[in-house]
C-alpha cells in the first residue's frame, strides 16, 4: 500500500523541488503558481503526495455527480508500469473523497507497449486538455554555442537573417502595460483560426504575473524599428521549460522575428539551468507534413528548432463511480463545456 495524502504545509513550501524530483522531472502546469491561477475558472487546488511522488489536483464539484479531479500533465510518472502501480491507490484515495471520475495525461511517451500496457487499467481516452500531447523538445544541457550549431538549417537562418534586419528582443517587466500589448497580439494572432482557445485577459495577467513574481517565467518581446512584433511568455520548474504563449503581428514585416525571439528564450532559460524546453504543442509525429492540419504552420516553425516530435500517450478519464461517470461521460461535460462557453465565455478546463 502506498502512502497517499494531501499535502502538509511544509511539503507545500518546496512544492516544486517535490515535483522537480518526480519522474518526470516536473511539469510548470501542475505548479502552486497555475494552480491558483485555475480558481478564475472555478477550480480548487488540492496537493497530493503518494509515497514520494507530488501531484497537483484541480478538483471542481458537480452537483448531483459528486467531486471530478484533473491531474494537469499529471500524475509526473513517466512508464506504464509505474502508472499500473498507481492508479488503483489513487482510485482508492478517490473514493475516500467522493471522487467520480479522475482525468490524467502523464509524459508516458507513446507506443505500441504502453498503450498495450494500459488497456487493463479501464481507462476511456478523451481529447487533451493541455496543447502538448505532441511537441518539440530542445535539449538545452549542451553549451550555447553547440545548441545554435544543433538547430535545423532554416532555424539558423532566420536567427542570423532578422539580427542582420536590425531585430532586437528584450525579457520585459509584466506590468499592466506589457500585459495589455501581449494580449492584444495574443488576439490578433488567433483571429479566425483559434478564438476559442484564448481565456479572458484577467486569466493571462494573472498567471503571467504569477511566474514572473516567482522568478519562473518571463514575458519577451522582439521589436522592429521601434515596433513590438512578436511576443512570448515562457517559464520553468526545476530543469524543464516551456514555452506557454506567443503571438506576433499579422503583417510580417520582417523575417525571422519570432525564431529570434525564441534563442532569447533558449538564453534566459539556460541561465537558470533549464537542460529541457518544451516548445509546446506540435501536429503528431505522423501529421507533421499534412498542410491541411490545423497545427501545420505551428509545426513548420517549431520543427525549424528540431525536427523531432515527441508523442506521449494523452488524456484519459479513470472512473471511479460508474453510474456518475455515464452521466458526465455521455451528456455532463458537453453541457458543462458549453455553458462555460455561452454564460462566461471562457474554457471549462
Amino acid at each position: 500500500m502506498m502512502n497517499i495524502h494531501f499535502a502538509t504545509d511544509e511539503e507545500l513550501l518546496r512544492w516544486d523541488d517535490l515535483l522537480a524530483a518526480n519522474p518526470d522531472g516536473g511539469n510548470v502546469f501542475s505548479t502552486c503558481e497555475m494552480a491558483e491561477t485555475k480558481r478564475l475558472n472555478g477550480w480548487r487546488a488540492r496537493f497530493l503526495v503518494a509515497d514520494t511522488l507530488a501531484i497537483t489536483i484541480l478538483e471542481k464539484s458537480l452537483p448531483l455527480l459528486g467531486t471530478y479531479w484533473y491531474l494537469p500533465k499529471g500524475p509526473g510518472v513517466t512508464s506504464a508500469e509505474a502508472l499500473t502501480t498507481l492508479l488503483p491507490e489513487l482510485q482508492r484515495f478517490g473514493e475516500d473523497n467522493d471522487v467520480f471520475c479522475i482525468k490524467i495525461e502523464p509524459e508516458i511517451h507513446d507506443s505500441s507497449e504502453a498503450t498495450a500496457a494500459l488497456r487493463p487499467l479501464n481507462l476511456i481516452h478523451t481529447r487533451p486538455v493541455q496543447p502538448n500531447v505532441s511537441t518539440i523538445i530542445l535539449d538545452l544541457a549542451p553549451s550555447i554555442e553547440e545548441i545554435m550549431a544543433g538547430l535545423n538549417q532554416k532555424g539558423r537562418h532566420a536567427i542570423h537573417r532578422a539580427e542582420r534586419d536590425g531585430v532586437t528582443t528584450h525579457a520585459v517587466e509584466v506590468n499592466d502595460d506589457n500585459a495589455h500589448i501581449m494580449y492584444d497580439l495574443l488576439i490578433k494572432t488567433a483571429e479566425g483560426r483559434f478564438e476559442t482557445s484564448v481565456r479572458s485577459y484577467e486569466y493571462y495577467k494573472t498567471f503571467w504575473k504569477a511566474f514572473a513574481s516567482s522568478g519562473k517565467g518571463s514575458l519577451f518581446f522582439a521589436y522592429f524599428e521601434g515596433r513590438i512584433v512578436a511576443g512570448a511568455f515562457c517559464m520553468y520548474v526545476g530543469h524543464k521549460g516551456l514555452y506557454k504563449d506567443g503571438a506576433s503581428v499579422r503583417d510580417r514585416t520582417v523575417y525571422g522575428a519570432s525564431h529570434l525571439l525564441q534563442w532569447e528564450v533558449i538564453k534566459w532559460m539556460k541561465d537558470r539551468g533549464v537542460t529541457s524546453y518544451d516548445l509546446c504543442g506540435a501536429p503528431h509525429s505522423t501529421a507533421m507534413n499534412d498542410k491541411s492540419g490545423s497545427f501545420y504552420g505551428i509545426g513548420r516553425f517549431k520543427s525549424s528548432f528540431n525536427k523531432q516530435v515527441t508523442d506521449y500517450i494523452g488524456c484519459y478519464d479513470l472512473p471511479i463511480n460508474l453510474t456518475s461517470y455515464k452521466i458526465w461521460h455521455r451528456i455532463g461535460e458537453r453541457i458543462a463545456l458549453s455553458l462555460s462557453w455561452r454564460l462566461k465565455h471562457t474554457q471549462w478546463f
